[in-house]
């Protein structure tokens, strides 16, 4: 049994006053307003300039589910991801105006975490490269979580902004339908919100289109006598696989189009395990299809995730390859994290150091595209 704790006696006296909370304000140097600035200081610069405003609470009344009220939440929620995407563009705006006319400032090497390695910064200053990103929950974690992911930890390593409207849980066959589609062709026609053409765009999708409940239709029922590759419904899985890369050849041929000189970075992902583990009442999205199917725990199933995603990543080392301005890359991401359960926060998703090693594998692509626009790895 544990031991209960004495209860605390009440004092009645004058409330201590709480210490102001600090601001992340710019360096002195930075505050004169000239010089090259880095990404911590543009942001801050960017934030102290942004208009204050009340936030109001309103009350909210629950009614029972029906159609009606279903609409209403979808309504809700999809206002909500419009403001955030709103919020994401001023402050991305913001911060890239104050680096293109100050110059973003080298801060020399980094260390794995991606900061500076020296006590003092460069005084050297280089023009920021202007991205943006599209994608699902390995660009845009939760915070909550993990310290978000790939997209937040990559653009501290370059030091500049990135403009990044990823969702989790979201799909090529939807990033390229009717709706976000139009809303990459605005991008990609109007350009940088703080000036010029996008300079690169990087992209995350396809996770989501071939796991969680349409899985069982790519599997076949458990055969011990068969190799991984054997237990793939492969007619079935070669159409799952061509819905995804029709997404992938639409959004070339709408950078070809509208925005030529926008350099494209693809991924593979990485090796998941079926373990079972979801995350915030979502997941888990592979183990119960290996369950259905007969598959005992784990390491049957994983051989078989690791071969369709080693398909996946085949498809998409042919399109990148087919370029023939060469201005598409894929990075490389898959064999990268240790083959053990612990390597992963639960079946789709990476530890921190795991989204730390794959924003650094980024940032070295990122670099060799663009010498000098980036801070060096």
């Amino acid at each position: 049994m544990a031991t209960k704790r004495p209860a605390k006696t009440k004092v009645r006296g004058k409330r201590k006053s709480k210490a102001p909370k600090r601001s992340i304000a710019p360096s002195r140097s930075s505050a004169a307003g000239d010089g090259p600035v880095t990404l911590e200081e543009a942001q801050a610069l960017a934030l102290a300039q942004r208009p204050t405003g009340a936030v109001r609470k309103a009350a909210v009344t629950v009614d029972p589910a029906n159609p009606r009220t279903v609409g209403v939440a979808r309504q809700d929620l999809e206002r909500k991801r419009r403001q955030e995407r709103e919020q994401r563009f001023r402050e991305y705006k913001a911060t890239m105006t104050v680096m293109k006319e100050r110059g973003a400032k080298d801060t020399g090497p980094q260390d794995a975490k991606g900061l500076p390695r020296g006590a003092k910064a460069k005084a050297a200053s280089f023009v920021p490269l202007q991205i943006f990103a599209e994608g699902d929950s390995w660009f845009d974690y939760p915070p909550f979580l993990l310290r978000r992911g790939i997209v937040k930890r990559l653009q501290k390593r370059l030091g500049v902004p990135i403009l990044n409207l990823a969702m989790a849980g979201d799909e090529v066959r939807f990033m390229l339908g009717v709706k976000q589609r139009k809303r990459l062709i605005e991008l990609l026609t109007k350009g940088c919100p703080a000036g010029g053409p996008w300079e690169a765009l990087l992209f995350s999708g396809g996770g989501n289109d071939i796991v969680d409940n349409p899985l069982a239709l790519w599997l076949k029922d458990f055969n011990p006598t068969l190799p991984p590759a054997a237990q793939i419904n492969q007619p079935r899985f070669d159409t799952a696989l061509a819905l995804v890369r029709a997404g992938y050849e639409d959004l070339i041929g709408l950078r070809d189009q509208l925005s030529p000189g926008t350099h494209l970075f693809f991924h593979g992902y990485d090796f998941a395990f079926p373990d079972g583990r979801g995350v915030c009442t979502l997941g888990p999205w592979l183990k119960p299809a290996f369950d259905l199917r007969k598959f005992p725990p784990i390491i049957p199933g994983a051989g078989v995730v690791k071969e369709m995603l080693t398909q996946f990543a085949t498809m998409l080392k042919t399109l990148a390859a087919g370029d023939p301005a060469g201005k598409t890359t894929f990075i490389n991401t898959q064999n990268r994290l240790a083959p053990n359960v612990s390597s992963w926060h639960n079946e789709l998703h990476p530890t921190n150091d795991g989204f730390d090693l794959f924003a650094k594998l980024f940032h070295k692509e990122v670099e060799a595209v663009f010498p000098g626009r980036v801070l060096k790895p």
